[in-house]
């Protein structure tokens, strides 16, 4: 069987995250920082109507390097919303078949966000789960 994807650039690297867990794709303009927020969180921004946490994609995965663009997948984890800054956005595509257990070791962060991968138009991705990006680097240790 299989599922919609939405492919995104996420710290260098093309990855796939659920379609049914995207909400929607938008450009976040501006962001009001919080103060005491751990790295990941660059802030809170005013979306149709709603406040929604702004999380940096690289920076969850441990990189010192903030995403430059503005580029979000916005999803709602546990009741809260939450823009999750990417590289760029691709595209929404149909994978061929179902998720599958990661072929063999995953590096770094990489092994706290995916547990799975999926192949869409012949590339095999990482499937990102969105709850582990938004708990942070950190979230492992605690």
């Amino acid at each position: 069987m299989s599922a919609l994807v939405l492919i995104v650039g996420l710290a260098g690297q093309r990855v796939g995250i659920r379609a049914a867990e995207v909400e929607s794709v938008v450009e976040i303009a501006d962001i009001t920082p919080v103060p005491g927020a751990p790295p990941h969180v660059v802030g809170l921004a005013a979306l149709r109507s709603r406040v929604v946490t702004v999380i940096d994609g690289a920076v969850a995965l441990g990189s010192a390097a903030p995403t430059p663009v503005r580029a979000a997948a916005v999803a709602t984890v546990d009741g809260h919303a939450y823009a999750l800054l990417v590289d760029d956005v691709e595209d929404v595509l149909e994978t061929s078949g179902d998720p599958r257990p990661l072929p063999g070791a995953v590096d770094g962060a990489w092994s706290r966000v995916a547990r799975e991968s999926v192949e869409a138009e012949g590339d095999l991705l990482l499937l990102i789960e969105v709850a582990e990006l938004i708990a942070g680097p950190l979230a492992r240790a605690a």
